[in-house]
């Protein structure tokens, strides 16, 4: 569902937790040559992100004592989407049970219930669960983080002269799999076709009747469709959410790729911040670029979230997004990358290692090398 603001904390790793049940010997490793950084390198098919480790080979999970803002909620909104039906058909992944999976998450609950110090809640991780660590995008674990947020932005019901760009509700034709990939759009003999581009969605006006509300900034509305969820101010101040509907069906597209490959911005200006800046002094480039990620997400007004893929509320630093075609969904995890954190009126990468669920997926994020956090909303968090 995700993200504009797509760039690099640091290449590190994320961990599966799982209580253990019947031990398997580790497999074997095999590493290959270092070819570089390729994040979004894929898997053969049929193989999974995650692989067991000894427990000579944890993270010291004591940075999780003090980075523990929010976690309860995150656990029990991943208890939330496990108790339906449907996520039995999820599992297992790998020895991993759908059962499994739900009595590792109390046991988190209990771990953090019962810890009383850093140290005594690394011992009791390395006690009680399993760890599964990512192969990441070279077979040592290396993953790419970046970050997604819900954006505020000004926002109206009906369009005027100044609030003309549009969000808009999906097709009512619209056709999904049983996993809520978009197949394309039904016709009335029955067959199915693509769904729009975001170009032909904003040349055409196909979808017109469908808006949800209107933005005043057009790039402002791009962040909207490339985040999947918004808090919209209205003229009286109020609130107006949005969430996450489905999308068009296309793969993500970053177009802060191609404006560095174009020599438009340089990489140090690739930000959300230098993004915002180059459009609003090349607004006549916005056709050329913004049209070259095909896709388009489509919303519907829903408080109380942000939401996630798994239907239930995102928590920031306490959700991340995965590829679920090869992780495994609402499952409990520890992550070491670095994060920017503000200090002295300084944006400044520093360590940071949490636990966290994984509840989200994202247009960008289809590798074992790629994870999205959920950092928050507002400007501040946009910062």
């Amino acid at each position: 569902m995700k993200a504009v603001a797509h760039f690099a904390f640091v290449a590190a790793m994320i961990a599966l937790l799982c209580c253990p049940s019947c031990k398997k010997p580790e497999p074997e490793i095999t590493l290959g040559p270092d070819q570089g950084p390729d994040y979004y390198r894929q898997l053969p098919p049929g193989e999974l992100a995650l692989r067991k480790i000894d427990p000579s080979r944890y993270p010291d999970f004591s940075s999780g004592y003090v980075n523990r803002d929010g976690i309860e909620e995150a656990i029990r909104n991943s208890l939330s989407y496990m108790s339906k039906p449907s996520s039995k058909e999820f599992f297992p992944y790998a020895d991993v049970t759908h059962d499994r999976a739900v009595a590792s998450l109390h046991a988190l609950l209990d771990v953090f219930d019962e810890a009383q110090s850093p140290e005594q809640l690394d011992a009791l991780i390395r006690q009680r669960f399993d760890v599964y660590q990512s192969v990441g995008c070279d077979d040592h674990g290396t993953v790419l983080f970046t970050g997604y947020y819900r954006p505020i932005f000004d926002a109206r019901l009906e369009p005027d002269a100044e609030f003309r760009y549009p969000l808009y509700a999906a097709p009512s034709n619209l056709v999904k799999d049983k996993d809520g990939k978009v197949l394309g759009m039904r016709t009335g003999a029955g067959s199915i076709i693509k769904c729009w581009t975001r170009a032909q969605i904003e040349e055409g006006a196909p979808l017109k009747g469908r808006e949800v509300c209107w933005l005043r900034d057009r790039f402002e509305a791009y962040i909207v469709t490339v985040q999947g969820s918004g808090k919209l101010r209205l003229e009286d101040g109020s609130f107006f959410e949005i969430g996450y509907a489905a999308n068009n069906g296309y793969e993500y597209s970053s177009i802060g790729q191609a404006l560095i490959n174009d020599g438009a911005i340089q990489p140090s200006d690739l930000s959300l911040q230098g993004l915002i800046r180059y459009f609003r002094e090349n607004p006549g480039q916005m056709d050329k670029y913004l049209r070259m990620n095909q896709r388009y997400v489509f919303f519907m007004p829903r408080s109380g979230g942000p939401w996630g893929s798994l239907n239930e509320p995102v928590t920031a630093y306490r959700s991340i997004a995965t590829d679920k075609a090869i992780y495994p969904r609402a499952c409990p995890a520890f992550f070491v990358t670095q994060l920017p954190t503000k200090l002295g009126g300084e944006i400044l990468s520093q360590p940071f290692s949490t636990f966290a669920l994984d509840q989200d997926t994202g247009g960008a994020i289809r590798a074992a090398g790629r994870c999205d956090i959920f950092m928050g909303t507002g400007d501040e968090v946009a910062e």
